[in-house]
């Protein structure tokens, strides 16, 4: 194994922005094919409605809600052990999705699933910062965010391939990209040797008041996420009627265009700001939100959601901006912090606004456009 991994080919691919690249393989790949096929999948095989979608995705955040918890994880592993582990359970979870179609078994899958996800997630923040410069940051942030994206433009394509062409199971394709996922983190854990960058992170939660702008920043960051994540999608099935070929074909837009346009949004906040970039994030997700409550045709839908989607590769500026006003040492133990936060609001929102879509699905973006307005307002205070 060792002679594996100290070969010239292998050892050229030994460094933290290929560790991060591959690791974001297998969690876009994963994490791409479970929400392809979630609405679809809900609907078809476990009769949900808007109240069981909303409730399925506040519980799909308790972990994320519960990051804060890493800190003590890090206590007995190393972060890039504990990235690793993430990736493993997170594949596990959407192998077995589709083995239990029903409002139960759905429930208790995707909760192991996110598991992995949320744990990953906040680890992946903690070491990309650490192990990219303040200059490099955005750039680099900004080729991962290309990578995520070419990665889930793949899962999308075998879906729309597989339900378009070969007519293949939710249960085969959610096994199949499952399996994939964990036979990628066991080569990430064989071949990657232990890096070692940055100084020395405290192994304690951090939370200071100096950090509180971009607390509240990232808490109404997790609001809007939910917003497009949950019902943007959810709009898509149950008022326009799109398929699961449809739905993985907008998706595989989306990405096609991330993974142009990703790299130059990042050079770009470095150039700019990350004020600017929050600023004008801000008020296109206005625009959108209320597009969503207004809209009545399905190709007009189809064109706010690709825009809505390539305004997270503005959220680089949201992750730079602390980089830039936390002390080296804080990263690590404000990570869990900060995610924790973000998901106040991602477990809050969608069972609560799952309810008023029952009433009237146009007042939860309404009520999005009034969060992006609130950011914007906040947005204003950055002072770098």
């Amino acid at each position: 194994m060792n002679t594996l991994r100290s070969h010239p080919a292998i050892a050229r691919l030994q460094t933290p922005f290929v560790f991060l690249a591959l690791a974001t393989v297998v969690m876009a790949l994963s994490f791409s094919t479970w929400l392809a096929l979630l609405n679809n999948f809900a609907i078809e095989s476990a009769a949900f409605t808007g109240a069981e979608i909303g409730m399925l995705q506040s519980l799909r955040e308790i972990p994320g809600l519960l990051a804060f918890t890493a800190a003590f994880v890090l206590l007995a592993l190393k972060e890039q052990t504990f990235a690793i582990i993430s990736l493993a359970i997170l594949s596990i979870g959407v192998a077995i999705t589709g083995l239990l179609p029903s409002v139960y078994g759905l429930y208790a899958t995707t909760i192991i699933m996110s598991v992995g996800f949320h744990y990953y997630e906040t680890v992946n923040q903690s070491l990309s910062l650490q192990w990219f410069s303040k200059q490099e940051a955005p750039e680099k942030l900004g080729k991962l965010l290309s990578i995520k994206s070419a990665s889930s433009l793949v899962a999308y394509g075998v879906v729309w391939l597989g339900f378009s062409v070969f007519a293949v199971s939710y249960q085969s394709m959610y096994f199949m990209v499952g399996s994939v996922g964990l036979l990628l983190v066991i080569l990430l854990a064989v071949l990657m040797p232990s890096f070692n960058h940055g100084p020395q992170q405290h192994k304690k939660l951090i939370l200071r008041k100096r950090y509180s702008l971009y607390y509240v920043l990232t808490f109404f960051s997790g609001a809007r996420r939910q917003i497009f994540v949950v019902f943007a999608g959810f709009l898509m099935v149950e008022k326009f009627g799109y398929s699961v070929a449809q739905i993985s074909a907008l998706y595989m837009a989306n990405h096609v265009l991330n993974f142009f346009i990703a790299p130059k949004i990042g050079a770009w906040i470095g150039r700019v700001g990350e004020r600017r970039a929050l600023t004008i994030e801000y008020i296109g997700l206005i625009l959108v939100f209320t597009g969503y409550a207004l809209v009545e045709s399905a190709d007009l839908a189809a064109v706010l959601y690709i825009v809505d989607h390539l305004f997270f590769a503005m959220a680089i500026a949201l992750k730079t901006y602390f980089q830039k006003i936390a002390d080296p040492q804080d990263i690590a133990g404000s990570a869990g912090v900060s995610f924790s936060i973000n998901h106040i609001a991602a477990v809050i929102i969608p069972a609560t606004f799952g309810l008023i879509w029952l009433v009237d699905h146009s007042l939860v973006f309404y009520a999005g456009a009034a969060l992006a307005g609130v950011s914007l307002i906040l947005t204003q205070r950055i002072k770098l």
